[in-house]
């Protein structure tokens, strides 16, 4: 209870007297912001599966910059580039469903990775786990910048393309006839997305990347109903998360990145709990809820 009992030591004294937990702090708040402007157009648009595979879809990418001695984030950023482009391939010439060409390349990728991995070549790839489960305590200053500077290109994206996500979102159609052209605005929401993630592997993990990418909005939605309203929240919760799972981390001497992680699940499972019984407890005859929209 020393978080109630001595809330200076707890809350406070970790970042004073820490420099690694304040890079940490800075860095985990930088995943955030990029991960939940982007991961709002994720949730609201059912693309949470393509999310989940594109994470997974960058481990090829790591694996052979480690084996051939080249900078693990343009591999990563390579790996993530040749899965949309396949994505896209297949989606364009299959009559399958859009998940199945996903499934198909998730498996395909994550395969391939292993292979690599379990190769004599890759043999001495142990520090991939940095890469599988993060190293947000690690983090140095040339971290911070580029996760500052990948940030900054997956917010602004996220600006610029506005209109087009918000109205093919909810309706393709009515996006084509603007003239929006939202083939185009679907690649850039996903090189925007392989931005995010791989920004973001290297503090969170590429295997946790996925519950910032997701959980908090996924939450915010649950609470608001203005897309930019949801990306706000979305932010403070991701931003909560951070802050509570590097601490618990801290006195517990657990992961730091799979706590943080752990906090971003357990405020979407709280949220949801809380709004399912204030449904519950409304009268059937109360006002509907109030819908999405872009204002």
């Amino acid at each position: 209870m020393d978080f109630l009992t001595d809330p200076w030591a707890w809350w406070i004294e970790p970042f004073t007297a820490n420099v690694f937990m304040r890079n940490a702090l800075w860095a985990g708040l930088l995943v955030v912001l990029c991960t939940s402007v982007v991961g709002t157009w994720v949730v609201l648009r059912g693309m949470s599966f393509l999310g989940d595979a594109l994470a997974h879809g960058v481990l090829p990418g790591i694996a052979l910059a480690f084996v051939f001695g080249f900078s693990t984030t343009v591999g990563a950023f390579v790996a993530a580039l040749a899965m949309v482009a396949g994505i896209n391939l297949i989606r364009a010439h299959s009559p399958l469903p859009e998940d199945t060409s996903i499934g198909v390349l998730f498996v395909g990728f994550l395969a391939l990775a292993v292979v690599i991995m379990s190769s004599s070549s890759g043999a001495y790839s142990g520090d991939l786990n940095r890469f599988l489960f993060g190293s947000v305590t690690g983090v140095g200053p040339g971290d911070l910048a580029r996760q500052a500077v990948a940030t900054a290109i997956t917010v602004g994206g996220v600006v610029l393309f506005h209109r087009a996500f918000l109205v093919m979102t909810f309706d393709e159609t009515q996006a084509r006839l603007l003239g929006l052209r939202p083939r185009l605005a679907n690649a850039a929401l996903l090189v925007l997305l392989a931005v995010a993630i791989v920004a973001s592997f290297e503090v969170v993990g590429n295997l946790l990347v996925f519950a910032f990418l997701v959980g908090p909005p996924a939450a915010a939605t649950l609470l608001v109903h203005r897309v930019p309203w949801i990306m706000v929240t979305a932010v403070g919760i991701g931003a909560a998360s951070v802050v509570i799972g590097l601490l618990v981390s801290y006195h517990n001497d657990t992961a730091a990145g799979a706590t943080m992680a752990l906090t971003a699940v357990a405020f979407f499972l709280v949220v949801l709990t809380a709004t399912s019984v204030r449904r519950a407890v409304v009268s059937r005859a109360g006002p509907a809820a109030e819908p999405l929209t872009g204002s």
